[in-house]
C-alpha cells in the first residue's frame, strides 16, 4: 500500500517546515510507503522557497505544485488529488490544526474497509458567537441541500483510491468539497478529535470569506431557493387578492376615503426588497451557469518539480502551464 498526503498551502512560510517534520515523524514511525504532495496556492511569502527546499531534502517522497496565482483552496485540493498516486489519499492543512498523529487512526479505520475516514473536530477554543452561528448555519443548510453536511467536519480526511477517482470524475467548475465528499457516498466513518491551535501565522478565513463559503454551500447542491421564489410569489399574490377584497368591502360599507400613505410605502418597499433578493438569487445561479459554460481550467500551474497532474478532458489547458 502507498499513502499520498495532499497539503494545500497559502502563505504558510512560518509553519510549513515544522509541519513537514511532524508529518514525516509520524509516517516514518508507521513504516508505510508514502508521498507528500504540497500545492502552493499562489503564496505571496516564502512558502514556495520552503517547498523547493523540502523537495531537495526529501526528493524520493516529496513533490510540489505551484499555481500562477491564488486560485483558492478548492482548486488546490483538486490539483493535489490529481497528482496523488497512492492507494489512499489524506487531505490536510499545513498549519498544524490537523494533527499528523491522527494519521495512524485513519489508516487503521481504512484497513477495516472504509473508503472515507473523516476527522471531526470539536469547538474547543472557538468563540461562543462563532460556535453558535456555525451550528445555526448547519441546521439551516441541512434543511435545504440534497446532501448532509456536519458541523466540525472539514477537509481533513482519508479517501480511498475509489473515492478519489469518483471525485475526479466530477467536472463542475464551482466546487464545494464538503458537499462533494458527502455526495459521492461510499463507506464512511467519522471520529472526533480535539480542536488544535494554529502552529503559526493567522487564519486565512475572514468573516466575509466564511459568509461567501456558506452561500456556496447553500447554492451548490440544490435549487430550492428558486422554488421558494415561486411560493413567495404565490403567497404575495394571495395577500394582494385578500387586501384588494378588503379595500373594496371597506369602500362599499364606509365610502371611499383617502388611501393610506404608510400602507402604500410599506408595500412598495417590501415588494421592491423581495424582488431584489429574488433577482440576486437568480443571478447567483445564472452566474454559476456562466462560469460552467466557459470551461476554464480550475487552476494554472507556474511550476512543479515533476510531471504536471493529468488534466480532466475539459481542463486540458491546466497541464500545459507547468514547466
Amino acid at each position: 500500500m502507498k499513502l499520498s498526503v495532499v497539503v494545500p498551502c497559502y502563505n504558510e512560510e512560518a509553519v510549513v517546515t515544522r509541519f513537514d517534520a511532524a508529518l514525516r515523524a509520524v509516517l516514518e514511525r508507521l513504516g508505510v510507503a508514502y508521498e507528500v504532495c504540497y500545492v502552493d496556492d499562489g503564496s505571496g511569502d516564502g512558502t514556495l522557497a520552503r517547498l523547493r527546499g523540502l523537495v531537495q531534502r526529501h526528493r524520493a517522497t516529496t513533490r510540489y505544485l505551484s499555481f500562477s496565482r491564488n486560485f483558492g483552496k478548492e482548486p488546490a485540493m483538486l490539483a493535489g488529488l490529481r497528482a496523488a498516486t497512492g492507494d489512499a489519499v489524506i487531505l490536510m492543512d499545513a498549519d498544524l490544526q490537523h494533527p499528523p498523529e491522527l494519521i495512524e487512526r485513519m489508516l487503521d479505520l481504512y484497513q477495516l474497509g472504509h473508503d472515507q475516514v473523516v476527522a471531526k473536530r470539536d469547538r474547543a477554543g472557538d468563540r461562543r458567537l462563532r460556535t453558535a452561528l456555525s451550528r445555526l448555519y448547519y441546521r439551516a443548510v441541512n434543511t435545504w441541500v440534497d446532501v448532509e453536511l456536519t458541523d466540525g467536519v472539514g477537509d481533513f480526511r482519508l479517501l480511498s483510491r475509489k473515492a478519489v477517482d469518483a471525485l475526479l470524475s466530477l467536472p463542475e467548475y464551482n466546487r464545494f468539497s464538503k458537499g462533494l465528499f458527502s455526495w459521492i457516498g461510499f463507506d464512511t466513518v467519522t471520529f472526533d478529535y480535539r480542536n488544535a491551535a494554529r502552529g503559526a501565522g493567522e487564519t486565512k478565513w475572514r468573516f466575509g470569506s466564511l459568509v461567501n463559503y456558506g452561500i456556496d454551500g447553500m447554492l451548490s447542491f440544490n435549487c430550492r431557493p428558486l422554488r421558494l421564489a415561486i411560493y413567495a410569489g404565490l403567497g404575495l399574490a394571495a395577500l394582494a387578492t385578500v387586501y384588494t377584497l378588503w379595500i373594496i368591502g371597506a369602500a362599499v360599507v364606509g365610502g371611499v376615503t383617502a388611501p393610506g400613505y404608510v400602507t402604500l410605502v410599506a408595500i412598495i418597499v417590501g415588494l421592491g426588497g423581495l424582488q431584489m433578493v429574488m433577482l440576486g438569487l437568480i443571478g447567483e445561479y445564472i452566474g454559476r451557469i456562466y462560469y460552467e459554460t466557459k470551461r476554464r481550467p480550475h487552476f494554472l500551474l507556474k511550476e512543479t518539480d515533476g510531471p504536471p497532474p493529468a488534466p480532466e478532458p475539459a481542463d486540458v489547458t491546466a497541464g500545459s502551464q507547468a514547466r
